[in-house]
This record gives structure tokens, sequence and C-alpha cells, in this order.
């Protein structure tokens, strides 16, 4: 059997420049897994705390070396002599040893680091890939066994706080057909992506990507964002609702303030009423697929709204209202406020805790959306992680940018794998 021998960490930067950790991990046998963990720019109240230095002297106090510290003093020293086939047990010792509710007295980013590091160990020992890995840790907290390949939500065009601030709208998604295989889904999401490119640069808008890789142009609404998406998918030659369809992370928390919401597609500011029959006409005219965070985190009476009005025709996805938290999840299956979970593992802050919360999730008959985040490295782990739950959808950003594009070959090779062991 294979023991923990040592876990050790570094700061490193992620894909916006900020630090975030690498963390190692070493059996007694010899064996060595990597890993590294992302941060969010647009983060809900809810989630468990990340620790950050706070120090304006380096890195504008967003350094790590705290929770670097507490690695390799405190945590990783807790988990030594441990069997990392053990992720529960590994997992409950980190989250007894922090002995807070949000992970707030050595960061949920250091508990993370080392939840995730330990699952790639196991898998090492397990001699399993890692998605099968994951699904075997599924299994063992009442997920039913079997991995898939997810549908991927490709992020063309960036607003919000993810893009130059012009589009209030956080995420336009382009969304292959189930019915497409992951490699003909990556196939036609690229097309698109280049095709809208080309589009901006023939309109004179300014064409830069986001913190995710999707294009961040100076349109003028909302609106217009989608008038290129519809412009260029029928240049590519694929079909809009045969093909492909489209889906929203609004990220309303962002132009929410005093009870209203302010979006440039209209020239006053919307009750949540009046933004309801917004998202119907949006609807209505481009036929979403998929809904994310269209009100405020905590207006569960709008929520209710919209999955009782939309629902039948639309995912109803919430990140920021649910924070990838149980209580909140519960409280949203109870008050039926959406019908799809964005899962991020460092929203709260372990491996075995969030595969719980998928199985709420699950046996709720809800969808699972796995998601990375605007601060991401190259690290593929989280593509494992969609495979390994049998996620619908995955969201990983644009078919461009190396973080990113690092998840989508990840899954590329992945069905590649699972198609070959089919027919063997």
């Amino acid at each position: 059997m294979s023991t923990i021998k040592r876990i050790w960490a570094r700061e490193i930067l992620d894909s916006r420049g900020i630090p975030t950790i690498e963390n190692y991990c070493q059996t007694d046998d010899g064996k060595i897994s990597v890993s590294s963990v992302p941060a969010g720019t647009s983060t809900g109240t809810h989630e468990a705390v990340e620790l950050r230095d706070m120090d304006e002297k380096r890195y504008l106090g967003q350094g790590v070396l705290k929770a670097v510290e507490n690695i390799n003093n405190v945590l990783g020293p807790a988990v030594v002599g441990m069997d990392p086939m053990k992720q529960a047990e590994i997992d409950q010792k980190l989250i007894s040893t922090d002995g807070t509710e949000n992970k707030s007295k050595y960061g949920a980013n250091a508990i993370l680091a080392i939840s995730e590091v330990v699952c790639k160990m196991g898998s090492q020992v397990s001699q399993k890939p890692l998605y099968s890995w994951i699904d075997d840790l599924g299994v063992t907290v009442g997920l039913k066994q079997g991995v898939r390949l997810p549908t991927p939500l490709l992020n063309m065009i960036n607003g919000g706080k993810h893009g130059a601030g012009n589009l209030d709208f956080q995420e336009f998604w382009v969304i292959p057909a189930i019915h497409k295989t992951f490699k003909e889904g990556l196939q036609i999401g690229a097309e698109v992506y280049q095709t809208i490119g080309k589009n901006l640069a023939q309109r004179g808008a300014i064409h830069s990507v986001g913190h995710e890789g999707g294009y961040a142009p100076n349109l003028f609404t909302n609106a217009e964002a989608f008038e290129v998406f519809v412009e260029s998918i029928k240049q590519t030659g694929h079909a809009l609702g045969r093909d492909l369809f489209l889906g929203l992370d609004v990220a309303a928390d962002s132009f929410y303030k005093d009870g209203e919401y302010h979006i440039r597609d209209r020239t006053s500011s919307m009750s949540d009423d009046q933004l309801l029959e917004f998202y119907k006409q949006l609807n209505n005219q481009y036929k979403l697929q998929i809904i994310e965070d269209a009100f405020f985190e905590d207006a569960w009476g709008s929520w209710q709204k919209l999955t009782a009005e939309m629902s039948s025709t639309t995912i109803i996805a919430g990140d920021d209202l649910l924070a990838t938290n149980p209580k909140r999840l519960k409280k949203a299956i109870s008050e039926k406020a959406c019908n799809a979970a964005i899962i991020k593992p460092n929203q709260i802050g372990s491996i075995t805790e969030t595969l719980q919360v998928i199985k709420i999730a699950r046996d709720a008959g809800w969808k699972i959306i796995v998601s990375h985040r605007s601060g991401e490295t190259n690290d593929s782990f989280i593509a494992d992680f969609a495979v390994g739950v049998a996620a619908e959808y995955a969201k990983f950003g644009a078919p461009a940018r190396g973080e990113r594009v690092a998840k989508y070959n990840r899954l590329s090779t992945i069905e590649l794998e699972v198609e070959y062991l089919k027919n063997k």
C-alpha cells in the first residue's frame, strides 16, 4: 500500500497573471503527482473563502504565500502517512484541521490544492485513468457508475467582469447539439469562433479576448452580440437549432444595483419582472438552450418565476445562486429555483464535497455543468472530473488560449480512449 510521504506547494501565476497554488504529492514508494488550482473573477458571496495575502507590496495584495505556507506547514503534514486512495478520509482530515464552515482559517484554495493532488495520486496508485478513478470515487458517495463525454459550452464572446466592460452579459455560448460527438462539437465551436473573429474585424469592432478566451468587442448592446452570432453561424453552414444552439451566462449580479438591473439594451433600469420579460423575448428570438445566473444570487422569487415559465424549453442553471454549496442547492431544489447546477470544486473546497453536491443535484433530476474558472492554469484535471461524474455539459471557455484548449484537448484524448475501450 502506498502512503503519502510528503505534500508541498509553491506560488505560480494563473492565466490572468494573478498568483495561485501549484501542489505536489509524493508517496513512500516514489510516486509524484502535481496539480494546480484555479480562481474566479466573478465570485459569489456564498463560496468557500480563498485565502489571499492582502500584502499590497506583492502582487497588489493577491499573493498566496500564506496558503502555500499552510500547505507546507499544517495541512500537508496532517495527511502524511495516509493512503491516497482514501479520498474521503483525507478530505475530512483537511476540513476538520481547518475547522471553519467556509474554510477561512487555512483557505479553500489550500485545501482544494491538496484534495486535488491526492485525487491524482489515487489515480496513479489505482493504475486507472484519472476520469475512471473519479468515477470510482463518485460511486462511494452514491453516484451511478459510468463515464460520459460532456457537451461543451463554448464561450464565444466575453462581457461583464470577463470582458472589456461594454457588454453586460458575461458569456455568450455556442452549444453543439447533444447528438454530436465531442470531436464534432469542438470542430463546430472552433469554426464559429474563427468566423466571429473575422466578422468583428469587418465591422471595425475591437476583437481582443477576455479572461476566458472569448472575444471582448466594443459592441453597443447585448442584442448586437447575438446578431454577430447568428450571422457567423450562417456563414459556417451549420444550422442553428439543428447542429448547435445558443446559451448565456448572464452573471446578473454584475449589473444589479439598488434592487434593479441596468443593461445597455434598455434606456432605463429594469425590475426583476421586466428582466424576466426581456429573457423571454430573447428566448423567443434565439431559442436559448441554457441560461445561467439570470438574476441576483439571492432573488429566490425571481428564480422561481423564471424556472416556472421557461424551464420547459430552456435549462435554468445556477452558479452564484448555488456556489456548489449543499445548503444552497437543497433550498433551490425545494423551491424549484432552477434545474441545473454549475459545479466548481473551488467553490466548496474539496473533491469529496463536490461529489456529494453532484449527488444531491442528480437525485433531484438536475443537469450537471462542470465548470472551469476565469483564472485558470494548464492543468486539465477539471476535464477528467467532468467525464468521471458523467456531466451533461462542461464549460471551459473559448476554443482558444492555452489554459482553455488544454481542457478541450484532454477531452479529445479521453474520447479516443473511451472509444478504444468500447471497441476492444
